[in-house]
């Protein structure tokens, strides 16, 4: 904690920046070291969250004309004295920038070093420094607007909200257990019950949120699945407005699965154009066809597609019945050409989308559809809303909830009240494990070592 760090923060390659960041108490003093501003000041009286242009030197050898940001702490990213330098952004400029900043006195940064100090130095809790790394790896505008509302502070208010409605109980309990003399009835008073109430009904509100955060977040697995020839590749083509996957009249064209991601009003779905499920005697199709049967049961949700222009087949009803009806879609192809399909005895299907991929007819009404089935209806201001997206912010809260359940139930069956304090600090606990207040060095090796190095 009390060495300055340096790494490069921009990715690596060709580009028109390249930036070297260090954070520590020797920043300005390492700088002083390579870099003469042209105005000629001293490092030391460069004015701060100033930038300033000059040139970086190997003793008498220039390397780059930059410019460079001068941010003194506490009021910085990790609250320690921060400078970044700005220079060209070629692949041996920014290398050999890092390389003289670290032969003069830094250390290379470990894998989200920056943000953890921020976190250690209170800058951030825990939450606020996960959102920072899903902000960076949004994939949609609603990804992105959950992930600043986190690193907001909204999440962490609602914690820290919850642990003081849990406290308060606490507080109360403690004062019956120690100080008996005083006649406090041991039942808790009506508006401390209503706190554990409001702490059991909010966490059960954000424990349900998960499903849709992860959606959101991480994508929807959507497999396009059906027998040869239905016209999956030719939907996947439509969704994506390109031709992505080969499309021809030869049954079993596609072997392998293909994977893309597309947005669909912000939810980012993960596309996976499934190998046509029939039985066949080649090797490598059969490959495919039993990855398909596979990605049925790993998929959030299923686009079943059948061919309207032919009668229904025994292999359209033995996909049918390895489908979950509760994640599919149907989906109609060929509606251009006369329909012949009779859909009642493929009953799991709640709703057919009428479609033509070929002629792009229907498109719309599908995405609207598949829209629909992922969020509820509820997307319009799912930004606006607390939704949590990390399985371990689920996990706290779940430990949070059953908690005070557990509480409910000594107190129905009168048992002492020192069972509830037990539960009281594991529900209050838990809710630290979230912010980070209780933390181990393995969860936070664990949260930052999916951070790059200069983050």
């Amino acid at each position: 904690m009390f060495d300055t760090i340096a790494a490069i923060s921009t990715p690596r390659g060709e580009g028109g920046i390249g930036i070297v960041r260090m954070s520590g108490d020797e920043a300005l003093a390492i700088l002083g070291k390579i870099f003469k501003p042209v105005s000629g000041k001293n490092i030391e009286d460069l004015r701060n969250f100033s930038i300033n242009y000059g040139h970086i030197y190997d003793g008498d050898t220039l390397i780059d004309e930059v410019m460079v940001s001068i941010m003194k702490g506490p009021k910085t990213y990790t609250k320690e004295d921060i400078v970044e330098i700005n220079c060209h952004g070629g692949y041996l400029i920014t290398e050999k920038t890092l390389e003289l900043v670290l032969k003069s006195g830094a250390r290379i940064a470990e894998q989200g070093e920056f943000t953890r100090r921020a976190f250690l130095n209170g800058r951030l809790d825990l939450t606020q420094a996960e959102a920072v790394m899903d902000l960076i790896h949004g994939k949609t505008d609603t990804s992105i607007s959950l992930s600043l509302n986190q690193l907001r502070g909204d999440l962490k208010k609602q914690i820290l909200h919850l642990k003081k409605l849990i406290l308060d109980v606490a507080a109360h309990i403690n004062v019956v257990l120690d100080y008996p003399e005083e006649g406090i009835d041991d039942p808790l008073p009506e508006n401390l019950v209503d706190n554990l109430k409001e702490v059991l009904d909010t966490s059960n509100v954000l424990i349900s949120s998960y499903d849709k955060g992860k959606m959101i977040k991480e994508g929807v697995k959507t497999a396009i699945v059906g027998k040869p020839n239905v016209g999956k590749s030719s939907l996947l083509n439509s969704i994506l407005r390109e031709e992505r996957a080969i499309v021809t009249h030869i049954a079993g064209t596609t072997r392998d699965m293909i994977e893309e991601v597309v947005n669909l009003k912000g939810i980012p779905l993960v596309l996976v154009d499934t190998a046509g499920i029939r039985k066949t005697e080649d090797l490598v199709e059969n490959i495919g066809v039993e990855k398909s049967k596979e990605m049925i049961d790993k998929a959030d949700l299923i686009l079943f597609v059948v061919d309207g222009s032919r009668e229904l087949s025994d292999e359209d009803i033995k996909i049918h019945d390895q489908i979950n009806a509760d994640k599919v879609i149907g989906i109609m192809n060929k509606i251009d050409i006369e329909k012949k399909l009779d859909t009642s005895k493929l009953t799991k299907v709640g709703k057919w989308i009428e479609i033509s991929a070929k002629e792009n007819l229907g498109i719309d009404d599908m995405e609207d559809e598949i829209y629909r089935f992922v969020v509820s209806g509820q997307v319009e201001d799912s930004s606006q809303k607390l939704i949590i997206t990390n399985v371990r912010h689920k996990s706290a809260l779940e430990k949070t909830n059953d908690a005070v359940r557990n509480i409910f139930e000594t107190i129905d069956m009168g048992l002492p009240m020192d069972l509830i304090a037990v539960d009281l600090k594991e529900a209050t606990d838990a809710l630290g494990e979230v912010t980070g207040e209780i933390s181990t060095e393995d969860l936070l090796d664990h949260v930052f070592s999916n951070f790059c190095v200069g983050k």
